[in-house]
């Protein structure tokens, strides 16, 4: 099973919160790390936008994938909302390990 970092924006904190409550509840990831808020800037159909957005660094495994972002687009306002899957290629064995038993289905109370 390979560990994966997701990465999404949201538009505020608030939001930001309940999804990761939600995704470390529902066993889907194992940590949500809420960064600082940022500004992007982006090109929406023919205009350049820009937007203040709460950045979410998601750790889950690849098994966990397909659940959390059918999660992540049910839960999101935006109508394309960025969901970017980075594999994981080295990392703490333990702590790798921990984010798999942490998003196993079968390990739920």
């Amino acid at each position: 099973m390979s560990t994966l970092l997701v990465l999404t924006n949201l538009p505020d904190r608030a939001l930001a919160e309940k999804l990761a409550d939600s995704l470390v509840e529902n066993r889907l990831a194992a940590c949500v790390s809420i960064l600082a808020p940022c500004r992007s800037i982006y090109r929406w159909g023919l205009v350049v936008e820009s937007a203040d957005e709460v950045p979410l660094i998601i750790k889950t495994t690849s098994s966990a994938y397909p659940a959390l972002e059918s999660a992540l687009r049910a839960a999101h306002p935006y109508e394309t909302p960025e969901i970017i899957a980075i594999p994981v290629d080295r990392g703490l064995p333990d702590y790798l390990n921990w984010v798999a038993a942490e998003t196993r289905a079968d390990d739920a109370p």
